[in-house]
């Protein structure tokens, strides 16, 4: 089999499961894009076996630390580990990530379901390669009535690949609804927004509604309104959610509709509309989605974080709540949590930390990928104003 010499001191030795081009001591045997290759370290022993492609920063992704091949008992196997996992977990495996890439040692697949019917992504070329492998596995063990392939994700570009979006089983189920915390959500897995839901937010929605009871909140970057319903079912006396797409605030319209709920949903940019807001609230919510997608804008992110930290918590009063989520692994929980610090000093008011959040279960953390673990939020209370 092909390989990789990999040269001292990698990350690789430090548990971590990626290669990049300067951690590379040799290539032998030609190793092709999308092949599975063995890795060795400088004395020649074993590491293990990766998948591969030059093209990608990330040169290689280690999956075993064995010899392995990626064929149909691989997946079936990995997989059903995978929905193991999740059944173990307190939550509903029938609305739930299934596999999450690296965490379920499958570098590069993604598996949501919705019930009967699955949402699937291959970041890697490998996968993408293997994909009719990857729906008979799934076929297999859940029997789906329908598997979407939502390719549209920027990271291909990462892998030389391009975005689209197909059926890899089954029919397009079209327009759908899901039951998830005691709401109803129509989602639309071909055609709508992402791949759905955000299922790794669930928790949070119901975590921070806890607080909701009596409050006026405002729901920034709502996309289907997850928060804004779920603070709306537990009692708030008013919610208002923003988002400057107007498809998605369409689509919290329609769910609020589906649960009898009512919300006043603004399409408009939030930068500006906290820039202008009134301080009418008592809990403001903040979830934008993430703000780079590599180190280079990490700093230009955090000043964006800064500026609707700032801007929210000028509209908070003493016993206002902020609770607010960073998705991007380029930003630290710590340098997060700074950032609001910052704003805070800047605003002249005093934050106590009520809850930290992060992502649910089916999201699985390995604490050797700091990658995986992108997901944190905090919930603070106003405790002092100027």
């Amino acid at each position: 089999m092909a390989g990789l010499i990999i040269a001292p001191r990698a990350r690789i030795f430090h548990g971590h499961e990626w290669i990049y081009a300067t951690e590379i001591k040799k290539t032998f045997g030609n190793p092709q894009p999308g092949d599975v290759i063995t890795l060795k370290d400088f004395r020649d022993r074993p590491l293990g076996s990766a998948i591969y492609n030059p093209q990608s920063q990330i040169v290689a992704r280690r999956f075993s630390r064995r010899r392995q091949d990626l064929d149909l008992d691989f997946f079936q196997r990995r997989i059903g580990q995978a929905i193991e996992l999740r059944k173990r977990s307190a939550i509903d495996e029938t609305l739930a990530r299934l596999v999450w890439s690296e965490s379920d040692g499958i570098p590069g697949l993604i598996v949501d379901r919705y019930g009967d019917h699955l949402s699937v992504q291959t970041l890697t070329l490998a996968m993408d390669l293997r994909r009719d492998l990857i729906r008979d596995a799934l076929v297999s063990l859940l029997n789906p009535k329908s598997i979407v392939l939502r390719n549209d994700s920027p990271y291909r570009k990462a892998e030389g690949m391009e975005p689209g979006i197909e059926m890899l089983y089954g029919e397009n189920p079209g327009s759908f609804q899901v039951r998830a915390n005691d709401l109803d959500f129509e989602i639309d897995l071909f055609d709508g927004q992402k791949t759905g839901l955000y299922l790794d937010q669930l928790q949070s929605h119901q975590e921070v509604a806890r607080m909701a009871k009596g409050k006026r909140v405002l729901d920034c970057f709502t996309n289907q309104g997850g928060f804004a319903l779920a603070c709306a079912k537990a009692g708030a006396a008013k919610v208002t959610a923003v988002d400057i797409s107007g498809v998605a605030c369409a689509a919290a319209t329609r769910n609020a509709e589906l649960n009898g709920l009512e919300l006043e949903v603004i399409e408009h940019n939030v930068f500006d509309f906290l820039k202008h807001a009134q301080p009418d609230y008592d809990l403001i919510i903040l979830d934008p989605p993430s703000f780079t997608r590599n180190k280079k804008t990490l700093m230009d992110a955090m000043r964006g974080y800064k500026e609707i930290h700032l801007r929210s918590l000028k509209l908070l009063e003493k016993g206002g709540i902020l609770s607010t989520f960073c998705c991007s692994h380029h930003a630290s929980r710590e340098l997060f949590l700074n950032n609001l610090v910052d704003a805070s000093v800047d605003a002249k008011k005093s934050l106590r930390l009520v809850q930290d959040h992060g992502q649910r279960a089916d999201h699985p953390i390995l604490i050797s990928i700091p990658e995986t673990g992108y997901l944190k939020g905090f919930t603070t209370e106003v405790i002092a104003t100027r």
